[in-house]
């Protein structure tokens, strides 16, 4: 059993999507899984958006969810977190450290290249370095922020964009990129199973 928490902004469209769309995508493979989904600045209790549920009934999936914030008790329970950006990572990260190891946006997990990994994990440092050395009102030396432009040009762009406010064609897209996205995961996650009889 795994269990994977998706997470975007306010937990109305993109992520519940992503929930929705997994559940059942895991169903069919006859894969293990619990599934839940939560927005870093969400309101409880808010109806899904209406073109991400008609974006989810043409596809056949019924599903009521209703949004709720990101806490701790779910970040404990996740296996696996995957965000819908780059930005929701970081706050995942900022405010959870501990959760550091488990969580990566949707595209960069589905896409996994241990290459690009190191990458990421160089530019985010020196992201993280950068936002510490502004806040004392410095930045970084010439050669970091070099690094910086250098990683930011080669690393891929992870954001699966927002739909919110568009109409149902922009929902529609930002759909299908989200189930492109899962599809790979799902095999990701099958083929690990098939491995070694475990997920990792």
């Amino acid at each position: 059993m795994i269990r994977i928490l998706f997470v975007c902004t306010g937990n109305t469209c993109r992520s519940p999507m992503a929930e929705a769309m997994f559940r059942r995508m895991a169903e069919q493979a006859g894969m293990a899984a619990e599934v839940r989904s939560a927005g870093v600045a969400a309101l409880d209790g808010q109806p899904m958006s209406a073109n991400s549920r008609k974006v989810l009934e043409q596809r056949g999936i019924v599903d009521n969810l209703q949004s709720r914030s990101l806490k701790q008790e779910d970040v404990e329970w996740a296996d696996l977190i995957l965000t819908m950006t780059m930005h929701h990572k970081r706050t995942v990260i900022e405010a959870y450290p501990e959760a550091i190891d488990k969580v990566y946006t949707l595209k960069e997990y589905a896409m996994y290249d241990p290459e690009l990994q190191q990458d990421m994990q160089e530019r985010e440092s020196l992201m993280a370095k950068l936002q510490l050395q502004l806040a004392a009102g410095q930045t970084l030396d010439e050669q970091e922020m070099d690094r910086l432009l250098q990683l930011e040009q080669k690393v891929p762009n992870y954001d699966i964009l927002d739909p919110f406010g568009g109409n149902l064609t922009s929902y529609t897209k930002c759909a299908e990129e989200i189930e492109e996205q899962l599809q790979r995961v799902v095999e990701r996650l099958r083929d690990s199973q098939t491995k070694d009889g475990q997920l990792d």
